[in-house]
């Protein structure tokens, strides 16, 4: 006989009996048995939901500090002597022709190691902003044009230039073998009597300098302690960064594709770039890395020449071995490093954007026209809402 159908009115409490009874089993089960939920991935509250692609672009802009490698070319690079006898030569006017200028004149410690100007007082004036020293020793290339390749090349031509230190090799040495002072300093930073020769003395000098600016590393900032919690997946502690930083850092990494230049801990690919703006000066232009670089080449002290103490097996020699003059450098200045932004004004290679504001409505309007023919267009303007250039600057700012 076939079975005559469950009546409906059986059919609830059958099927509650054995929800109750799965549910009693459930419980008496050991906690490692029992089914776990999945975390949540939801950000909480104050904190963007960055992307894994995000969050990788965001972690490469640390850690910080970051491991500097000493300087081959300069063997009293990590020297404590050098590095003490480096600072007190930064400080003292003694270095200059007529008594009255030191290092530190335009590298003013209480201004993020620059001066504040638009442009330089000297040779540079109404030409060039004066860079900061701070994170120097992480740079591939010094000077806005590139002219340089090692700190110590680029603290010897202020001291030899007519227009800043206004020495002479002649006349630097006879200052440094004629003040007692001086002369024990340099004894006491390398271990031996002064050199007969002169240049060889003015190179010591450079890399005692640079010795000292080696140590000038900025400090940690809201960024890094939010790149740093995101990297160790700390939700809450990462929530403590304003949200219109967040907002600023998504457009920077992203739509603003800012990172292409201003990539790694620095927030710089150390290398050049033509950002449209103009470099005409009184009496002429400023080719900027085109004149850096035959400056660079045709110098005594760069990395190729007899002052480099690493000679071939320097690893960074290679750059200025293989780099070449071409057309396209005309107008491309040195991509700065943005830490330490807020301390640093003015901007651009000379000084010609006064906030941090500026500097964002130059890309939001950025005038194509100015750029290279040339080459690959990287740079195009960006169309920045009102809220969008302030979240880009709040980000800027906590760096």
């Amino acid at each position: 006989m076939t079975r005559p159908p469950l009546r409906r009115r059986w059919l609830k409490p059958l099927m509650l009996g054995a929800a109750l009874l799965a549910a009693m089993t459930w419980l008496t089960l050991p906690a490692s048995s029992q089914p776990q939920q999945p975390p949540s991935t939801a950000a909480p509250a104050g904190l963007l939901e960055f992307t894994a692609d995000e969050r990788a672009q965001i972690v490469a802009h640390g850690p910080w500090p970051p491991v500097v490698r000493p300087d081959a070319s300069n063997r009293v690079a990590t020297q404590a002597t050098a590095v003490q006898w480096g600072v007190s030569l930064f400080f003292d006017a003694r270095l200059s022709g007529n008594g009255k200028l030191a290092c530190a004149s335009c590298h003013q410690s209480a201004r993020a190691f620059q001066d504040g100007l638009p442009t330089a007082v000297g040779r540079l004036n109404g030409r060039r902003n004066t860079p900061s020293l701070l994170d120097s020793a992480q740079a591939r290339w010094l000077g806005w044009g590139g002219s340089h390749d090692s700190l110590w090349a680029a603290s010897l031509t202020p001291l030899l230039d007519d227009g800043e230190m206004h020495q002479t090799l002649t006349s630097l040495g006879e200052r440094l073998r004629n003040t007692p002072e001086l002369a024990q300093g340099y004894q006491a930073a390398f271990g031996q009597a002064l050199p007969s020769d002169d240049a060889t003395l003015a190179v010591d000098v450079a890399k005692a300098l640079a010795a000292y600016q080696s140590t000038l590393v900025s400090t940690r900032t809201p960024f890094d302690d939010f790149r740093d919690a995101l990297s160790r997946g700390d939700a809450q502690a990462a929530v403590s960064y304003p949200l219109a930083a967040q907002r600023g850092l998504r457009l920077f990494i992203g739509e603003g594709r800012c990172t292409v230049c201003h990539a790694g801990p620095r927030f710089s690919n150390g290398e050049f770039a033509d950002i449209s703006v103009p470099f005409f000066v009184p009496g002429g232009v400023d080719s900027g890395r085109y004149s850096g670089l035959q400056q660079l080449l045709r110098s005594n002290y760069n990395r190729l020449g007899k002052f480099n103490d690493a000679g071939g097996k320097d690893p960074s020699a290679v750059g200025t071995r293989h780099v070449i003059l071409e057309p396209r450098h005309f107008g491309e200045f040195r991509v700065p490093g943005l830490r330490h932004l807020s301390e640093t004004a003015p901007y651009m290679h000379n000084g010609s954007l006064a906030r941090i504001e500026d500097v964002v409505q130059h890309y939001s309007d950025l005038n194509e026209d100015r750029l290279h023919a040339d080459g690959e267009r990287i740079l195009r303007p960006l169309h920045l809402s009102p809220h969008q250039a302030a979240d880009l600057a709040a980000f800027l700012r906590s760096l």
